[in-house]
């Protein structure tokens, strides 16, 4: 015995248009929200929601969490640490400072009209050679007296590009010509000569410049430099010459740089071990650095 087959729904059939009436498609507008609303019920799980419907932007993650695409690895603190020059390192003469000298606003605190010789006093007296952002900050730092000659080294680590760090020391290279005599004055109006001129380094790390700044009294008009020595004596300028060597040796990303400054003789020996030992001492470090990664 044969069934009858069960009968089927008929579809619904489409609503008529009005004649004339043409069929028009959804605008852009209508059509997006459609499906935002249709994307938000997926990931909703088809439950309901608080707040505003629509998909949400992604949180952009703070820039202090993302990794730099421009700045090389660094090294660590005790990286830097290990690549300082200490007082055993430059003689029994030497020891851990006692405090800044007193020549350092006497002396270096000043100004001048040309930019470079401005910019050349400011980092004698900031010693922020690599410039006073977060990146360029040193790792590490030491400070150093001479007790007997009076003079004091202030030594830094600095991790940057090495572009950058050329290019800093670049700008030390032109220095004797676009600075070599010039004339700065303090916040009290008193005048100062200052000379600059090329210092000769021991061939370490991948680069390196140095220079020799004096500062002193204003020399007479005829040429004749008149300035005196006064010795050890730091204590007060008293009309002396304040001699300064700024050095700075690029180690791949990596930079030492010092300032080697008295009112006496200079100690050329020290500036001259301070970049053969710490040259040495931060390739060493970074060295270290690499077998660890």
């Amino acid at each position: 015995m044969q069934h009858a087959p069960a009968a089927r729904p008929s579809p619904t059939p489409a609503p008529r248009l009005p004649p004339g009436t043409a069929t028009r498609p959804l605008p852009a507008a209508a059509l997006a929200a459609v499906l935002a609303l249709a994307a938000s019920a997926c990931v909703g799980g088809g439950r309901g929601t608080e707040g505003p419907v629509g998909p949400v932007p992604p949180t952009a993650p703070s820039p202090a969490v993302l990794p730099s695409a421009e700045l090389p690895p660094v090294l660590t603190r005790g990286q830097a640490r290990a690549a300082l020059v200490g007082a055993d390192d430059l003689g029994e003469t030497w020891e851990p400072t006692r405090g800044a000298a007193t020549w350092r606003d006497e002396l270096l605190k000043a100004t001048a009209e040309r930019p470079d010789c401005r910019r050349l006093l400011d980092v004698l007296y900031t010693e922020e050679l690599f410039g006073t952002g977060a990146a360029t900050a040193p790792r590490a730092t030491a400070a150093l007296d001479d007790v007997d000659g009076g003079a004091q080294l202030h030594y830094r680590v600095t991790s940057y590009r090495a572009t950058d760090l050329d290019r800093t020391l670049a700008w030390l290279g032109t220095l004797p010509d676009t600075c070599g005599r010039f004339e700065a004055r303090d916040a009290h109006g008193a005048t100062r000569d200052v000379r600059v001129a090329g210092l000769t380094l021991p061939e370490a790390g991948d680069a390196r410049r140095g220079l020799r700044v004096t500062v002193g009294d204003t020399a007479p008009d005829d040429g004749e430099d008149t300035r005196t020595d006064t010795g050890t004596d730091t204590g007060g300028t008293g009309g002396g010459i304040l001699t300064v060597d700024l050095v700075a040796v690029r180690v791949g990303d990596d930079a030492i740089s010092l300032t080697n400054g008295t009112l006496g003789a200079p100690a050329d020996d020290a500036t001259r071990t301070c970049v053969e030992v710490g040259a040495a001492r931060l390739t060493e470090a970074r060295r270290q650095g690499r077998a660890q990664v």
